[in-house]
């Protein structure tokens, strides 16, 4: 077992999803909404959660991640478009008001001195409970009385303090549901086709048995004695925490264990903000050795890859989904003849027995284009600290060798002009530098374009495949 039900106070009594043990809600759950490496503290950051505008932002006094409804009470304008003023305090955009840690206005520029409509509580911020565990920020969506009780699900061996573990994390917006992204993670056997030469293989093909040992309200456990690779990696144990956290657990004489952490955040109707988290214990020191020498930056490249695989036919699939009755109807929309398919079945029978149907009022938009389905720079890159910082070192380089290149033309130029003897080998290394100028700056542009938009034919799909 890898999860870790972190708590929030002296006790933990109650589990996700509320107390009724027919019905579970959405909104009753801790959910992580950003890596807490890939926020500014010196500015708010927009997110929503659940179709509610939240505003994170840091509180330098209490030391402590705070996130408020994104609307101040004043005319309703999101907070997220102020800053943090020289008192510390959140300040709206509009007129001014400002906010400290929990919710309560400070101030109201505009009234007269002596004045307190400040201390109304029709002045004060929504503001809900914030954690940081395993360098995820979690916000509490539901009621604040119940944030303490309900546990949050981490992954223990995050926790360890030992040097044998390296961990790979990522993040992305994803343009379909939480479920559909639960749905498919859960589902090893598309890997082979889906993410052929990404991090599958057709020749690895064959038939999946999966079994469901353990279910309930809190979600399931299933394993897969065999494995993938033909049973070469050996067993494959799944779980599945209710409503947006599973794992993949395998261990293998070759590469030692290896487990993949996914959350779904839900956004909005047919959006979601997937965490993916991948801790390796490696048989061997070398592949660790490697994975630290990677710039998280470069690693993040080669996910959003991965995840652009399937990215634009599961857009499609939820909708054609939902044009057949959605979750209700699955068993009648899905054709599932084999046991490849059993924690999918247990994932829709699971909504189903719970009343879990995510945004059961609201229908999904038309189909996005390719073009917005694959890009990365909005759903991903601005939002990392890293691939953000990379991408502007990286277009300060082509500046740089712009430069650089425009000099040695005019260096050539004078010396030709200037000197009836040239001295060959500095000509030479001159007029060679020009090419390698054009070669690394076109490079470099290629490198740029990734940092923009996912390719438009995967990897499976090429020629010679």
């Amino acid at each position: 077992m890898i999860t870790k039900a972190v708590k929030n106070s002296y006790n933990t009594s109650l589990s996700a999803g509320g107390t009724d043990p027919e019905y579970f809600d959405w909104q009753e759950v801790w959910y992580p909404v950003h890596y807490v490496e890939d926020l500014d503290k010196t500015k708010p950051t927009p997110f929503t959660l659940l179709e509610r505008d939240i505003v994170i932002w840091w509180e330098e006094k209490n030391n402590q991640w705070r996130v408020f409804e994104d609307k101040c009470p004043h005319r309703l304008s999101p907070l997220s478009q102020g800053r943090i003023n020289e008192a510390g305090c959140l300040e709206c955009p509009y007129h001014g008001w400002a906010f400290s840690g929990r919710g309560n206005c400070e101030i109201i520029p505009q009234q007269i001195p002596g004045g307190e409509a400040e201390k109304s509580s029709r002045a004060k911020v929504k503001s809900l409970p914030t954690k940081v565990c395993q360098g995820l920020l979690f916000v509490y969506a539901g009621k604040v009385e119940n944030a303490a009780q309900t546990p949050i699900h981490t992954v223990d061996v995050l926790d360890e303090n030992s040097n044998e573990w390296v961990c790979l994390n990522t993040f992305r917006d994803l343009p379909y549901d939480a479920l559909t992204l639960m749905e498919n993670v859960l589902d090893s056997s598309h890997i082979p086709y889906t993410h052929h030469r990404t991090v599958g293989n057709r020749a690895n093909v064959a038939p999946v048995e999966l079994e469901v040992v353990e279910s309930g309200k809190w979600g399931f456990k299933g394993v897969w004695e065999e494995g993938p690779r033909k049973g070469t990696l050996g067993r494959q144990e799944t779980t599945f925490i209710a409503p947006g956290m599973m794992w993949h657990d395998l261990t293998s004489k070759q590469f030692g264990r290896t487990l993949t952490v996914v959350y779904a955040t839900p956004i909005r109707k047919g959006e979601c903000r997937l965490f993916a988290r991948f801790p390796f214990k490696f048989s061997s020191p070398f592949p660790k050795f490697f994975i630290l020498l990677s710039p998280r930056w470069y690693s993040h490249i080669g996910q959003n890859g991965v995840l652009e695989d399937d990215q634009i036919f599961l857009h499609h699939q939820e909708r054609y989904l939902e044009a057949k009755g959605g979750s209700a109807n699955f068993s009648k929309a899905f054709y599932l003849p084999t046991k490849a398919d059993l924690f999918v079945f247990e994932l829709r029978s699971w909504v189903n027995k719970y009343n879990a149907q995510l945004f059961p009022n609201a229908t999904l938009s038309p189909a996005l284009s390719s073009e917005i389905l694959l890009d990365r720079y909005h759903s991903h890159t601005k939002k990392c600290s890293s691939c953000r910082t990379a991408l502007r070192n990286l277009q300060r380089i082509k500046v740089g060798i712009i430069l650089a290149t425009s000099v040695m033309w005019v260096v050539i130029l004078l010396l030709l002009l200037i000197l009836d003897n040239l001295n060959i080998t500095l000509m030479t290394f001159l007029i060679l530098s020009l090419p390698v100028g054009v070669v690394s700056w076109l490079a470099l542009s290629q490198l740029e374009k990734q940092f923009y938009q996912g390719r438009e034919i995967p990897p499976r799909n090429l020629p010679n495949n």
